[in-house]
């Protein structure tokens, strides 16, 4: 049964969006999203943060000065493992989201206060979005944090997937990543749905078809 928050994208990538080079830099962007986020944080000490993009230098080491802790799950890269595709009911390629979630994202011992999302819904296979936002909620504090990024409908299917770098209290540099396929758009209410167990969400409008949105647990 087709999900009735998320618009699917089909077809393949433009030849351009192929041959574009892995870890090349695609400049900067403000995030008042990333802003908000930073000044909610600061006065606070030995907090727990979880960046589920790929691992970043400059992240941690913008949140170790601040005096925080920083883990990381690159929660895109896990989903490519072969090791979780498996065919639906009628055949069809899907991935095994109970197999991902025993392996993956576990946090036994820790609890977040706050947690860079970016843009991972974008582009995770459709079975495993709502369960890490679940799962995400499970182990993030009261009152805690999430970032996240959502492309709006002007994007298009061949947007590309960057990592995303902190350059600052509100600046992003951007570095060309794998060339992950843009799944779906999100709109407003399909957001709201997704973190409907949240406690509120706040938008953000950019300029480079990017809705930045902080949650709030």
């Amino acid at each position: 049964m087709a999900n009735p928050f998320s618009r699917f994208f089909r077809g393949k990538s433009s030849a351009e969006n192929q041959q574009a080079v892995q870890g090349t830099d695609a400049g900067f962007r403000r995030s008042s999203g990333l802003g908000e986020l930073t000044r909610l944080l600061k006065g606070s000490e030995g907090l727990a943060i979880l960046d589920l993009g790929p691992t970043s230098p400059a992240n941690i080491t913008h949140f170790t000065e601040l005096g925080h802790r920083v883990y990381n799950e690159d929660v895109l890269l896990a989903a490519q493992n072969a090791d979780y595709k498996a065919k639906d009911a009628n055949g069809n390629p899907t991935i095994d989201a109970d197999h991902f979630f025993r392996e993956n994202l576990l946090f036994r011992n820790v609890k977040f206060d706050a947690v860079l999302c970016w843009d991972i819904p974008d582009y995770l296979a459709e079975p495993l979005v709502k369960p890490m936002v679940e799962r995400i909620a499970s182990v993030l504090n009261p009152k805690g944090y999430l970032l996240a990024f959502f492309h709006t409908k002007d994007a298009g299917p061949d947007a590309p997937y960057y990592r995303y770098h902190i350059n600052g209290l509100d600046n992003l540099r951007l570095q060309r990543g794998p060339q992950f396929r843009l799944q779906r758009v999100f709109n407003n209410r399909h957001i709201e749905n997704l973190f409907h167990d949240y406690a509120s969400l706040k938008f953000f409008l950019a300029r480079d078809n990017v809705r930045e949105v902080l949650v709030v647990r």
